[in-house]
C-alpha cells in the first residue's frame, strides 16, 4: 500500500486540516501518516482557539514516522511559525522527502488568520525549495507576490511570479473573485489551465485541504503532476456535489462520496 503523510493542523469539527487529509487519503487508497502542528478550536463557522505543538514535538513526530513508515508523498498544510516551518524543513531535508505538496494556509475560509504575517517569509525561505508543487488560492497568491488579481490573465502572471520566485510548481486555484472553478498549473515555465466544474454548493469548509491531499495521493500513486491535479480536481467536485449539509456555517464536504 502506498503512503502519505500530511503535516498539518486539527480541525475539532472534522472538515479540514489533519482530519480532511486523512479522510481523502484514505478515500484514494492510500494509507495515511499524520504529524499535528496545532490543535485548533473550531467549527463551520470560524476558529475559536489556537494552540501550537512545540517544535521540539513535532520534530519527534516526524522522526517516528521517516524512520518507520516512510511517506511515498507529503502534504504540508498549516504551519503558523516559523519556528515549526523550520522544523519542517530540516526533517524533509533530513530525511530526502519526495512529492511534497505545499498548501500555504494563510487564512481559514471563515477568514480567521492562521499564520502568523512574518512566517511568510521563512515559508518561502525554507519550504518553497523542498516543494514539488505549491497550492495558493487566489488571496494567498495576492499576499505571497504583492499582486492584484482579477481576471485570468493577472492569475498568470501571478503564478508565473510566484513560479520564478519558488523554483517549484504552482497550482494557482480559481474560485476567488475569478467566477468559474478553472485552475493554473503553472510549471517548467509553462501555463496549463486545467477547468473544472463550478458547484452551486455554499458549503466549503476544507476545500483547499482536500484538494492538496487528494494530489498528494495521486503522486504517492505515480501520477505525473498534471494528472494528480486534473484526478483531484475530479475528486473535488464530487465530494462538493454530494451536496453533504451539516454545520450553522460553510460545512464540510463529503469526502466519503464515493462509498
Amino acid at each position: 500500500m502506498k503512503t502519505a503523510l500530511t503535516i498539518a493542523g486539527s480541525d475539532s469539527s472534522g472538515g479540514a486540516g489533519i482530519q480532511a487529509d486523512i479522510k481523502t487519503m484514505t478515500a484514494h487508497g492510500i494509507y495515511a501518516l499524520s504529524a499535528v502542528t496545532a490543535l485548533t478550536a473550531q467549527n463551520t463557522t470560524g476558529v475559536y482557539g489556537i494552540q501550537e505543538v512545540t517544535p521540539e514535538f513535532l520534530a519527534k513526530e516526524l522522526d517516528c514516522i521517516f524512520t518507520d513508515i516512510f511517506p511515498d508523498a507529503v502534504k504540508i498544510g498549516m504551519l503558523s511559525s516559523g519556528e515549526l516551518m523550520k522544523t519542517v524543513a530540516e526533517k524533509l531535508r533530513e530525511y530526502g522527502a519526495k512529492h511534497v505538496v505545499l498548501d500555504p494556509v494563510m487564512v481559514a475560509t471563515s477568514g480567521a488568520r492562521l499564520m502568523q504575517e512574518e512566517a511568510a517569509e521563512i515559508m518561502k525561505k525554507e519550504l518553497f525549495p523542498l516543494a514539488e508543487v505549491i497550492t495558493p488560492n487566489i488571496p494567498e497568491t495576492e499576499a505571497l507576490t504583492g499582486m492584484r488579481i482579477q481576471n485570468a490573465e493577472d492569475m498568470e502572471q501571478a503564478a508565473k511570479c510566484l513560479y520564478e520566485l519558488s523554483g517549484c510548481a504552482v497550482l494557482c486555484k480559481g474560485g476567488h473573485r475569478i467566477l468559474d472553478a478553472n485552475d493554473l498549473l503553472y510549471q517548467n515555465g509553462t501555463a496549463l489551465w486545467i477547468k473544472g466544474k463550478r458547484i452551486d454548493n455554499p458549503n466549503t469548509h476544507g476545500t483547499g485541504c482536500t484538494l492538496s491531499s487528494a494530489i498528494a495521493s495521486n503522486l504517492a500513486k505515480g501520477d505525473s503532476l498534471e494528472d494528480a491535479v486534473r484526478h483531484a480536481k475530479a475528486y473535488l467536485e464530487g465530494a462538493l456535489a454530494a451536496g453533504l449539509n451539516l454545520g450553522k456555517g460553510s460545512g464540510p464536504l463529503n469526502h466519503m462520496y464515493a462509498l
